[in-house]
């Protein structure tokens, strides 16, 4: 079965992030098809919003560290950025369902979704640091923006989780649901905004998100930090402890 489960639904393209084994840990593979998924969304008149989810009890877990490893030399057309890249065209609205843990780029592609669900169970994190990494997805601005200077600092340098209700008082995600019409909700949120007028909504999406090409130097500026960082040693080590620790872990 795919990672990466595609279906159309009343004009919304729902993706789904499918490999629950790896709690949801997106793989080089995830980001392409995911890519590819949006690109062709976004040119196609009968598509006219999208959403994101994962399943019931987990968002996703973050970028897979084993696959990272293996494809240190990044740029704009690395799976990962070519997918952050797109996230960033899309003239199309997006809405993201969030149930159990989003890290990492499970909390950075939210501040590229015009509208964010999520339930009690929703875990949040950025650990990039922690990870001897910088943030990615124009996060170290995006971010900022949304929640202030002081608050950005202390959730992109310490890194640690925090829970739904302090997702919505950040105003990074809109509501918080009962787990079972989380997904539901959000369909249907985005179904209404499918059933809208698509060019003015296109346009209206634009107006708001200001300058698309500030963001877009941003994350051009992260690419080129976080390669660096990648290939450092201090990097490795923290990547290989972090692994070790995982495969040691009581099953």
């Amino acid at each position: 079965m795919s990672k990466i489960q595609a279906k159309d639904v009343n004009g919304v393209r729902v993706l789904i992030l499918n490999r629950p084994e790896k709690r949801n840990a997106i793989d080089l593979e995830m980001y392409t098809q995911l890519t590819e998924y949006l690109i062709q969304g976004n040119s196609d008149n009968d598509i006219r919003a999208f959403m994101i989810q994962g399943q019931a009890d987990c968002f996703t877990a973050g970028n897979d560290l084993t696959d990272f490893l293996k494809h240190t030399d990044i740029d704009p057309q690395h799976p990962a950025f070519r997918f952050l890249f797109t996230l960033l065209d899309i003239t199309k609205p997006i809405v993201a369902a969030v149930a159990g843990a989003a890290v990492g780029i499970g909390t950075t592609l939210l501040l590229h979704c015009d509208l964010v669900y999520a339930d009690k169970s929703a875990k949040f994190q950025l650990p990039f640091v922690h990870l001897a990494l910088v943030p990615e997805a124009a996060s170290s601005l995006l971010l900022a923006q949304t929640v202030g200077p002081k608050k950005a600092a202390e959730l992109l340098l310490l890194g640690d989780s925090f829970d739904a209700e302090t997702a919505n008082k950040l105003n990074l995600i809109n509501d918080i649901l009962p787990s079972d019409s989380l997904f539901d909700f959000a369909l249907d949120q985005a179904t209404k905004l499918a059933s809208l007028p698509p060019q003015a909504l296109q346009a209206s999406r634009r107006l708001m998100r200001g300058n698309i090409d500030g963001i877009r130097l941003q994350m051009h500026a992260e690419l080129e930090e976080f390669s660096t960082r990648l290939k450092s040693d201090e990097a490795k080590t923290r990547f290989h402890a972090f692994l070790n620790k995982k495969s040691h872990k009581p099953t």
